[in-house]
């Protein structure tokens, strides 16, 4: 095939038909383009890469006549169906050059755990926490307000306050004085894309490396990997059925801390009123901000809803983290932060930084689902569902396994932690492997852990039971499936 190329300048100048055609034919081989799917006109794609047509068509036509696309009378040209032999092989893995290197904050973050592969799909019963059942999704309602949301059309579009939506924090300000009594301006409220994002933004703002972060132990895994990544010592400190224990921090000067004082996770406790006062009490002391993560304090069943540390008195300084990621979807990406008064303005230039902002669409459409009241009767429904499946859950755990389990921190929240009373902590990964054999998704508490071999961290398997996702058939055969195996 003779090589042809444009007579532009740049790339245009060096792209070729055997360019164009070796190209195409690896992404076809690697499924970038799938079986059956269409690939770009001539026209269009030689208008995009900016080369004359013809080149375009002579890369089209050896492609042709190698069987990896086809062409009919009237009909858009696809990708062939492709014999095994006619795949490439993998790409080899390339090395880093000498002389380049990752930052320390890069190193630090290529070193974490990664996570492991997920496919719950393939599953009877999927046990893992954080997901939520599709079904309770508003679809109808979601619908409607993204469909007003798009019919305000604006002047133009354009750039938006880095902290968010003025319809959607004025939503939430009100919001939040209803569901959990808090009082804030508006200028404090930031909009993140999830918790996470508003822990990364804390981490840039408050820490330096070397700074001493106190989390509790065992923590929610991606706090303390952020923390970490920034280069900061991590002081956890044992939490217990109560949270935090709050009598382990005199000795602890630390420029930051991160609790879930309202439900602990993953162990469910909820931090009594005197813990509550002795961890503000320390904070100010020693100067450093509070992080109150409240991830799933719509969900209280046994227990009167518990206000949060930013509602007491002294709490200047505390930092309220939210999202609808346990009430909407996580897919959403709609977190919430409100930061004390001196540091709207940080949080906001952290935040245009980063990502100048989070998308408009699905901001404005939240925002009229709380703001018509809409958001919080399906907060309520859900919380009925949800209490539903757990008691499905609990019933059934009690009946087929009795006291072989020792069952804590089913109050609130989306999951309960059970630990196996006549299995051992070396024995949680046999036990997962074994599930996911049955087909049933099972997750150990021991990551959750700063160290497995603590001395505060029990000696018996434990694992973090999920139950959201699930409906009660489902929820019924996991736990046939675990009374076997325990």
């Amino acid at each position: 095939m003779e090589d042809q190329s444009d007579d532009g300048a740049g790339h245009a100048s060096r792209l070729g038909a055997r360019h164009i055609y070796e190209e195409l034919k690896a992404q076809i081989a690697n499924g970038i383009y799938a079986t059956g799917s269409p690939i770009p006109s001539t026209r269009s794609l030689a208008a995009e890469l900016g080369v004359a047509r013809s080149t375009v068509t002579i890369a089209y036509e050896q492609l042709l006549s190698e069987g990896f696309i086809e062409s009919r009378q009237g009909a858009r040209t696809r990708v062939a169906m492709l014999r095994p032999e006619e795949t490439l092989p993998e790409p080899v893995a390339s090395t880093t050059p000498t002389g380049r290197r990752l930052s320390a904050s890069g190193e630090r973050l290529q070193a974490l755990p990664h996570p492991p592969q997920h496919n719950p799909s393939k599953l009877v019963a999927d046990f893992r926490y954080g997901d939520l059942a599709a079904s309770d999704f508003p679809t109808l309602l979601w619908k409607r307000a993204v469909d007003d949301t798009v019919k305000r059309r604006r002047d133009r579009l354009a750039y938006d306050d880095p902290r968010g939506s003025l319809a959607l924090r004025t939503a939430l300000q009100a919001y939040l004085w209803r569901a959990r009594g808090i009082r804030c301006e508006l200028n404090q409220l930031i909009i993140v894309n999830g918790s996470q994002q508003g822990l990364d933004l804390c981490t840039r703002l408050l820490v330096d490396p070397g700074d001493a972060v106190v989390i509790e132990d065992p923590c929610y895994m991606m706090a303390r990997h952020v923390f970490a990544a920034v280069g900061a010592t991590v002081v956890s400190v044992p939490a217990d059925h109560e949270g935090l224990n709050t009598s382990l921090l005199s000795a602890i000067d630390a420029r930051l801390a991160y609790v879930t004082p309202s439900h602990q996770y993953p162990l469910g406790g909820v931090m009594p009123i005197g813990r509550r006062n002795a961890l503000l009490a320390w904070s100010r002391q020693c100067g450093a901000y509070v992080i109150e993560d409240d991830y799933d304090g719509e969900y209280r069943y046994d227990i009167a809803p518990v206000p949060p540390l930013q509602t007491l008195g002294g709490a200047d300084n505390v930092i309220y983290l939210g999202t609808l990621s346990k009430t909407l979807s996580p897919t959403l990406r709609i977190g919430y932060m409100v930061v004390p008064q001196e540091l709207g303005d940080a949080f906001a230039a952290a935040k245009r930084l980063t990502d100048r902002h989070s998308p408009q669409l699905e901001q404005e459409a939240a925002a009229t689902l709380i703001a018509t009241g809409a958001y919080e009767r399906h907060v309520r429904r859900t919380r009925r569902r949800n209490a539903a499946r757990r008691a499905t859950l609990l019933a059934a755990l009690r009946a087929k396994l009795g006291n072989r389990l020792t069952i804590v921190g089913a109050d609130a929240g989306l999951h309960v932690i059970v630990w196996c009373n006549a299995k051992s902590a070396s024995e949680e990964s046999q036990l997962i492997e074994r599930a996911r054999q049955a087909g049933i998704g099972l997750y150990p508490v021991t990551p959750t852990y700063a160290a497995a071999d603590a001395p505060y961290r029990p000696d018996r398997a434990g694992f973090i039971i999920g139950y959201a996702s699930l409906d009660e058939h489902q929820i019924e055969r996991g736990v046939d499936v675990l009374a076997v195996l325990l």
